[in-house]
């Protein structure tokens, strides 16, 4: 029986890895949004994101795009116009994300959630 206390060496490295970096309570659904509803502006995010508060969108983009899931356009205007879109890395994720969302989807409809 693995503690929570135990060393890393003793967990899994690669899904600890993963947990590292898509922990953050949105990223997933951000990379979500950004790749299979092709959302790519902070102010649809925010939209579509309801609970959301702004710098926490902030935050998650700014560290999806520091480890390599996003990239973001600055289109340089006034008013702002800034996108975003899915990295190469970002890209090989969504088959990932695609089957989370069809065991998701079983497991709602054996649990009545």
């Amino acid at each position: 029986m693995i503690r929570k206390t135990d060393p890393a060496d003793k967990r899994c490295a690669t899904i600890s890895a993963v947990q590292k970096v898509l922990g953050g309570k949105w990223k997933i659904e951000i990379l979500y949004y950004i790749g299979f509803e092709h959302i790519c502006r902070f102010g649809a995010l925010r939209r579509i994101i309801k609970n959301i508060a702004e710098s926490s969108l902030t935050k998650q983009l700014r560290e999806l795009e520091a480890d390599g899931f996003i990239l973001r356009y600055d289109y340089k205007e006034i008013p702002p116009h800034v996108e975003y879109s899915l990295s190469p890395l970002g890209e090989s994720f969504m088959q990932v994300l695609k089957e989370m969302q069809k065991w998701g989807d079983r497991y709602l409809k054996r649990s009545n959630i």
